[in-house]
This record gives C-alpha cells, sequence and structure tokens, in this order.
C-alpha cells in the first residue's frame, strides 16, 4: 500500500530502505549492447526503472546530477497542472479608451498580455473580429500593447547556439504573438520555372521575395542553396529553391522581435479593413479601466498537451514565468521568482533538495540545468497519484503514434514517454505499459558526446521494462 505525498515521495527522492534496495547487478545486457555500439561508456547512463507500488526494478547512476533537456519540461507542466489545474486560462484584457462614433474609436485600443502562449493569428483575428463587433472600424489614435506582466532581463536569442533565428531561441514575453516566427513555404511551380513564397503571418513594413528560381538535382541543404537574407524590413532569397523538395515550409524566428507584436497586430487590423490613424507601439494599460473584453486561451491541459508532445520551449517558458506571476499577482513575474516557486514545489513532491538540482529557464533549453534520474522518477512517480494523473500522461508523446515518440521504435502505444535532446544529451522519461498490464515509471538519461548514437539503449530500457522487468531489481553505480 502506497502513502503518497509522504515519507514515501522522500525515500524515492534521497534513499530507500534497506529492504528495498536489491543487491547490486548489471544492466540489461540489450541496453549495454546499444550503448557499445554507440560508442557510449555506461557511466554517461542514468537509469530509473519503478513499478507502480514505488518499487525500483532497476537505478544506475540514479543520484548523478545530469543535464536533463528537454525532460525538465516534465516539472514544469506537471507543477503547472497541480497549482493551476487543468481548465485554467489565460485572460488578455482588451481596451477601447475613447468613445465610438460611427465606427470610429477617438482614442487607443489598448491590449495587456498575461503570458498566454497561443496568441496565434487565427485567436488574433477573433479578437480584432470581436472589436469589429463593438463598431469599431477605425481607430485615430494608437494600439498599445503592454507586456509589463513579464520583468525578463535582455539577453541576445544567440546566446544559447548562435542560432538566433531558430524558432526555439525565441525569448519569453508577456505578450508574444505567433512565438515571433514567420513560416516561408516554398510551393513549386515547374511551368513557370520558380517556387512561388507564401510568408505567414504577413508583417507591417516588411517585404518578402514572392519568387525564387527553381533548381535541379536532389533535396539537400535546400536552406543554404535559397541564400536567405532576413534584413530590417526585407526578406531576400538570392539562390534557388530544388524542385525535388516538393513544398516545404520553413520556420524563422523574426530578426526583429522586439517590434514583432506591433506589426503583425498592425498587418492583421488592415487586413482585416481597419483603419490606424496612429502606430503600434508598447504602452501600459489603464490602471483604473474595466476592459471591454477578455479574450480567454485554451485550458491549460491543451497547452501542456503542447508543450510535452511538441517539446516546445516558447511555450514551456511561458508557463514557467506564469507561474510565478499567478503566485505574486501585481508583481511582473521573473526568472528568479519562477525558479524559487519551482524549486519549492519539487522539494514538497520530490523530499529536500540537494546538489541534485539546478534549474534554469524550466524548459530544459540550456547549458547549466541540473537533475538526476531519481528526481525525475520521484515527481512522475508522485503525478502517477495525482488526480492529474490523466492529463499529464495524455500530454506525452505516445511510443511509435505521435509527437517527438513517432518514429521510436519502442512497440507502439505501450509507452507515453518525453524525450530530451541537446548537443551531448538524450533521454526519455514518462509511463510504460507492459503486456501483462503493469505501469512502470521510466527514466534514461544519456550525457554524453555521443549521445544522440545512444538512442536505441533508451529503446531497449523501455523495451526492457515492457516485459515485466525481469523479477529480479537491479541496482547499481558503475
Amino acid at each position: 500500500m502506497r502513502a503518497w505525498p509522504g515519507c514515501v515521495v522522500a525515500c524515492a527522492a534521497v534513499g530507500l530502505t534497506a529492504a528495498a534496495v536489491a543487491a547490486p547487478q548489471a544492466l540489461p545486457p540489450e541496453a549495454v549492447r546499444a550503448l557499445q555500439s554507440a560508442g557510449v561508456p555506461a557511466e554517461a547512463l542514468s537509469v530509473v526503472v519503478l513499478d507502480a507500488a514505488g518499487r525500483r526494478l532497476l537505478q544506475w547512476n540514479e543520484t548523478k546530477p545530469v543535464n536533463p533537456a528537454s525532460l525538465m519540461k516534465l516539472v514544469t507542466t506537471a507543477a503547472a497542472l497541480e497549482r493551476l489545474g487543468p481548465a485554467w486560462n489565460w485572460s488578455t484584457p482588451v481596451w477601447l479608451t475613447g468613445p465610438v462614433n460611427q465606427g470610429v474609436l477617438e482614442g487607443s485600443l489598448v491590449i495587456k498580455g498575461s503570458g498566454d502562449p497561443r496568441l496565434v493569428p487565427e485567436r488574433l483575428w477573433l479578437m480584432l473580429r470581436r472589436v469589429q463587433q463593438l463598431g469599431v472600424r477605425e481607430i485615430r489614435g494608437d494600439i498599445v500593447l503592454d507586456s509589463s506582466a513579464f520583468a525578463v532581463p535582455e539577453v541576445s536569442p544567440a546566446d544559447f547556439d548562435g542560432e538566433p533565428l531558430r524558432p526555439y531561441n525565441v525569448r519569453p514575453a508577456a505578450l508574444l504573438f505567433n512565438f515571433r516566427a514567420v513560416t516561408y513555404t516554398f510551393v513549386p511551380d515547374a511551368a513557370a520555372g520558380v517556387a512561388r513564397v507564401l510568408a505567414e503571418p504577413a508583417l507591417a513594413g516588411t517585404l518578402v521575395d514572392t519568387t525564387v528560381p527553381l533548381a535541379a538535382g536532389p533535396c539537400d541543404d535546400w536552406r543554404a542553396a535559397l541564400k536567405p537574407s532576413f534584413e530590417t524590413g526585407r526578406t531576400r532569397f538570392a539562390g534557388a529553391f530544388p524542385l525535388a523538395c516538393g513544398e516545404t515550409a520553413w520556420p524563422v524566428a523574426d530578426p526583429q522581435p522586439a517590434t514583432y507584436e506591433a506589426r503583425l497586430i498592425e498587418a492583421l487590423w488592415r487586413e482585416m479593413g481597419g483603419a490606424l490613424h496612429g502606430r503600434a507601439r508598447e504602452g501600459l494599460a489603464p490602471a483604473d479601466a474595466r476592459p471591454a473584453f477578455e479574450l480567454r486561451s485554451p485550458a491549460l491541459a491543451e497547452v501542456v498537451r503542447d508543450i510535452n508532445k511538441f517539446s516546445n520551449n516558447v511555450m514551456a517558458q511561458q508557463l514557467f514565468l506564469t507561474l510565478a506571476r499567478e503566485a505574486q499577482p501585481g508583481r511582473p513575474a521573473t526568472p528568479d521568482a519562477a525558479r524559487e516557486l519551482l524549486l519549492r514545489w519539487l522539494a514538497e513532491r520530490s523530499g529536500p533538495l540537494a546538489d541534485d538540482v539546478l534549474l534554469d529557464n524550466g524548459s530544459g533549453l540550456s547549458r547549466s540545468t541540473r537533475l538526476s534520474a531519481q528526481r525525475l522518477a520521484a515527481v512522475l512517480l508522485y503525478m502517477l497519484d495525482s488526480p492529474w494523473m490523466s492529463e499529464l500522461m495524455s500530454s506525452l508523446p505516445i511510443s511509435g503514434v505521435d509527437g517527438t515518440m513517432r518514429r521510436s521504435r519502442t512497440p507502439p502505444g505501450r509507452a507515453h514517454l518525453k524525450t530530451g535532446s541537446l548537443k551531448d544529451v538524450s533521454g526519455v522519461a514518462g509511463y510504460a505499459l507492459s503486456g501483462g498490464g503493469r505501469r512502470y515509471v521510466v527514466v534514461a538519461i544519456v550525457n554524453h558526446p555521443q549521445a544522440g548514437a545512444a538512442r536505441p539503449a533508451l529503446d531497449a530500457l523501455v523495451r526492457w521494462a515492457l516485459r515485466d522487468a525481469p523479477a529480479h531489481r537491479v541496482s547499481s553505480e558503475p
């Protein structure tokens, strides 16, 4: 009989009773062979496998602090589901700061962000459509954008890996439209000898080449072949697009992130037939007036699903900061406040913190984050008895079916596992259901320069658990 979340939680994080620890034995042979094939030493692997009662069936390097990469999202989303609830949502209030006379707003339109990560063009269209339904066709003033709910230090999007145009490097913001990215779609027109270039969404003041010549040959490094130039106010493609690639989409983080929201909202308002006499700009919302309406986000459970299924770093960091904002209403959320809150939650749910934990931004897109396999397994085991277990589990990629696990060689549908990948890091963590109907918690992380090649070893460990994790328990430190 389990006693979560009391003593057993702490035991899962900081040690087990002598009766629970079996004699040391080797890793499963199939995992060892896969590691050897990848050129990865066993010392680079950390593993914990638990059954649903919390008994350890396999542990290896379990207390070692390792970089978990995107497995960190499991902690952030589990904490959010428990603290906020799966039906919770973000609210984006909108003000009309003046009277509306014959379709003219004699003032400004004000939009205040609260961290909603799903303010994509379709939902922004609904927001502006609501403004038009209130009778506004022309704005005499400005469109004012308030991002004061977050206080995030200014850093370069190139800081992490020198790739500022990668969408995963977009920085969080209280008012974040469409992940501050543009998707360029190349549609070959063989008869005309060109590929049509479609840019979505359109941004005010930004011109994009509408065609690029087609080229023969294989579809290899087609991005480099395009010879792109993402300049202020202009996107050019000086090269050619291989016909063999077919229709292809390329999402790119906008090179002017600070003005992205202003350019997008202005372009969308005008596209909808609205007139704007002023400009879209940053500013503060009224402190003493009720908003005209509020745009509500999808439920948190739906957002958590996007975060975990597709390992969305930007959405995870938005949620990370939102936890701090909700804990301290009226104060701008900071990364320091979010880290403090998440560390406190982690200690409450997995036992006293030690040197196996170092948190950064809540998404795992970090070189400094550290988390032991034992700590992460304790969180997953705690959530197995949580009221929100179903919401967390259903947010995880399904082996061989969807998300980042769709190409896994783990038996299809038998495991719900979050993946984690960075340079020198590869990992999986989540839940596996054996053919015998037994549920297991599985955490396996490799930190090594050849970590990417060790993915078959991670699959082998999951398959080992799915065979009802052989009757003998395994416990070892290399």
